[in-house]
């Protein structure tokens, strides 16, 4: 097995992340959803042109993880207001950290929460938090393993369907 390697993205690099993206959120929730609902997420909110111009937009990083020369996952952190629960300006948000199906169990996901890790302590902030869909039982484990504590919830629209996304945070 290749070793992981992680390396932050580039606005060169925005049609790869709009794909891995799209690709990603697709083979993790489509199963758990109707196909009206995620045809209407992806074509309307979550469309390749959106997630194109998040790539160098303020605020945002991207890091890609690569297996070999293959682009296996992504993470987006974003520097915005933080929930009311968490102390405004001290916060870094995981907004996205998925990996392809086939690598999931292969160490991307710990590759790329030790990378987004060390950018929160790099930046000087003092917790790094994330939202979760409560149904998404893996990835909750996973975030509780890193030590991240659920502190809230929020709804989150997929499609017509209001879900509930658990929000968990770590301090650093």
């Amino acid at each position: 097995m290749n070793e992981i390697s992680i390396r932050e993205a580039t606005k060169a690099d925005a049609g790869l992340v709009a794909d891995l993206s799209r690709q990603t959120f697709y083979e993790a929730f489509a199963a758990e959803n109707t196909a009206e609902n995620m045809d209407k997420f992806m074509n309307e909110t979550f469309t390749r042109e959106k997630l194109m111009a998040e790539v160098g937009a303020a605020g945002n990083t991207f890091l890609l993880a690569y297996q070999g020369e293959e682009a296996v996952g992504y993470a987006r952190l974003r520097e915005t207001k933080s929930p009311l629960l968490v102390e405004n300006g001290t916060a870094l948000e995981i907004a996205r950290i998925y990996a392809v199906q086939k690598s999931i169990g292969k160490g991307v996901g710990r590759a790329l929460m030790q990378h987004c890790i060390e950018i929160a302590r790099q930046r000087n902030f003092r917790i790094i938090w994330l939202g979760v869909w409560e149904k998404n039982q893996k990835a909750i484990t996973f975030y509780s393993k890193w030590g991240f504590e659920k502190f809230g919830d929020h709804m989150f629209m997929l499609g017509n369907d209001p879900q509930t996304d658990w929000l968990m945070k770590k301090v650093l």
